[in-house]
């Protein structure tokens, strides 16, 4: 998606927005739990980076992608949990906290974790000994506009409750009609080459986004963490940060073939993330999630 009005303020400022719901609904005793139970933690950063960098370079030999789709599928992997993650674990019932322990806490390794794995896929996929630094200004950019809002929402809801507790819904429906738009936007802005781009590595983008979202669901359950902390990694490991896959890939790499895994994913995520949600959602109505315990 080419550099807008829509992608330059609107889209930032309405995620702030978002973002700011959220905080909303967080204590600070949120984030103490987290820190209390850091095996959450733990087992999301180490499904985030270990074990998806290695799905992502099995399915990319596996469907024997081009060697230039394949660096691209492996910047994605690399890439930290996107923004909009926190948005879909609050609408799902998830541990937001959780969610933006876990984005901040990624988006630092990954000024490591990315140029490590995507250096490493530019010299096995095609031979280059091209560098690539951390992408620093970008990173941080993403970290204040997830963070920032984030604590303005909470001391919000800490010195003015009652109205904290009135905005809360009003911004969860905005939040809903946000992600919505965010779709359609990403569907009619890629319209012309999306069939191009469907063909070349829709079905890898596809198993890649769906054992994602298994393994940040089921790993944690299979560890016994409560399930709102299941739900809040599936929603980390499974929506990854798009946008900074393609901005490597078009203005570090300056490669777009690159940037086709990032933007056929981001595509994608925003569908099955949403269907995760609903599924989540109906189990829940069933028998609802309790508050983690550990």
């Amino acid at each position: 998606m080419e550099a807008s009005l829509l992608t330059n303020l609107l889209l930032p400022l309405a995620l702030g927005i978002v973002m700011l719901g959220l905080g909303l609904s967080l204590t600070a005793e949120d984030f103490a739990r987290v820190v209390r139970f850091p095996r959450a933690v733990f087992v999301g950063l180490f499904v985030q980076t270990v074990v998806l960098t290695a799905v992502a370079f099995g399915l990319a030999v596996g469907f024997g992608l081009p060697p230039e789709l394949a660096v691209g599928l492996m910047l994605l992997a690399a890439s930290p949990g996107g923004a909009t993650a926190n948005v879909y674990s609050h609408l799902a019932q998830g541990d937001v906290a959780l969610n933006i322990t876990l984005t901040a806490v990624n988006s630092v390794l990954a000024l490591a974790w990315l140029p490590l794995v995507v250096n490493w896929s530019l010299e096995h996929f095609l031979g280059a000994g091209q560098y690539v630094p951390p992408p620093t200004r970008k990173i941080v950019e993403v970290a204040a506009l997830i963070v920032v809002p984030v604590v303005v929402g909470m001391i919000l809801r800490a010195r003015a409750p009652r109205l904290a507790e009135r905005a809360e819904k009003p911004i969860r429906i905005f939040a809903i009609l946000f992600l919505a738009a965010l779709v359609a936007g990403a569907v009619a802005a890629e319209w012309d080459r999306l069939g191009e781009f469907l063909a070349a590595v829709g079905l890898a983008c596809l198993a890649f986004n769906l054992l994602s979202m298994a393994a940040g669901y089921f790993a944690p359950l299979a560890l016994r963490l409560p399930k709102r902390q299941a739900i809040a990694i599936a929603m980390e490991i499974g929506i990854h940060n798009g946008t900074l896959a393609i901005y490597v890939a078009l203005n570090v790499l300056g490669n777009a073939a690159m940037s086709v895994p990032a933007a056929v994913y981001s595509l994608i995520m925003f569908v099955t993330a949403a269907v995760f949600a609903v599924v989540v959602q109906r189990n829940a109505a069933r028998a609802p999630i309790g508050r983690p315990s550990g």
